[in-house]
């Protein structure tokens, strides 16, 4: 299975009204259909930009939880609406859902035919926990989820969750070929951070990672302030044994250009995947389990969005 994925390097604004976000978002999702992309990929807290719709609340990390989650309904209709309307599978922009009296961290994917599922943020930073009171998935009964698409086999490792292994690892042994990164990260470190973990993800699972990171300032919220990052599309540094062809040696498929807004986009193929995984020159995926202390994971929730 091969498809165009946009990944977003998507710019954090102070809007006026809802028709302004309404608008923005239309625009980036036309731009994606425009250049073929079946799959579009937003960053990891790209809704908290819905917080300056509410100024009384959006310079106060609390109130502005309150403010985006309080909206986020109606972001999800709209990028439903989207999703039918240009026939294009969208992963939103991270947000704060509020279950159970806790707010979680939740990307939703929308497919063109109406259905929906989400994944909601397993390890939190220091940030998150210690400052802002995000909680984790395991608070809320929230598992780790494998999304069965038209377009193959996917999982979404949200930011901070892309540097353990284990996460990763628990998707490859339930069959997932690509693994979607939102991230949003306010220094070069974080960035290079949840970039390297990214890579070795790819790495250890033999399968491709695509990053979507939120990018430049905004001063005037105190959760997402300053965005650097770049999208980019990593797979193994590897090929076939005895194969004519090989994917480049540092693994990078595709590369944004750091803290620019722009659509980056890149062939997807997952017949490489299943190739890799069967006939690389190193079998990673399959000799994980010889590794000291390897054991079998716990089984990842499957979601049908065929």
């Amino acid at each position: 299975m091969a498809f165009i994925i946009a990944l977003a390097q998507y710019p954090i604004d102070a809007l006026p009204d809802w028709a302004a976000y309404q608008a923005k978002l239309t625009h980036w999702v036309e731009e994606a259909a425009a250049g073929g992309a079946a799959l579009a990929v937003f960053p990891e807290y790209g809704a908290m930009e819905l917080a300056s719709l509410d100024p009384a609340t959006a310079g106060d990390l609390q109130g502005s939880l309150a403010s985006v989650a309080a909206l986020m309904p109606q972001v999800d209709g709209l990028h439903a609406e989207l999703a039918a309307r240009h026939g294009m599978h969208i992963l939103a922009a991270s947000g704060p859902v509020l279950v159970d009296g806790l707010y979680v961290n939740r990307a939703r994917l929308f497919t063109p035919d109406g259905k929906a599922s989400y994944q909601d943020k397993l390890m939190m930073t220091r940030f998150e926990a210690e400052e802002w009171g995000i909680a984790p998935a395991s608070a809320v009964g929230s598992p780790l989820r494998l999304f069965e698409t038209a377009l193959g086999r996917l999982a979404i490792a949200i930011c901070y969750d892309s540097e353990f292994p284990l996460i990763a690892r628990a998707c490859v042994e339930a069959g997932v070929q690509l693994l979607l990164v939102p991230s949003c990260t306010d220094t070069p470190q974080g960035y290079w951070r949840v970039r390297i973990g990214s890579q070795a993800r790819a790495l250890e699972g033999q399968m491709l990672v695509a990053q979507s990171p939120t990018i430049g300032e905004a001063a005037w919220s105190p959760a997402v302030d300053v965005n650097h990052g770049a999208a980019g599309l990593y797979g193994p540094p590897d090929g076939p044994k005895g194969g004519d062809w090989r994917l480049p040696a540092n693994g990078v498929l595709a590369m944004g250009e750091m803290d620019r807004a722009q659509w980056l986009f890149a062939e997807v193929d997952l017949d490489v995947v299943a190739q890799l995984r069967a006939h690389g020159g190193v079998l990673l995926a399959r000799h994980w389990e010889r590794q000291p202390g390897a054991a079998p994971l716990p089984v990842v929730e499957v979601v049908d969005l065929v």
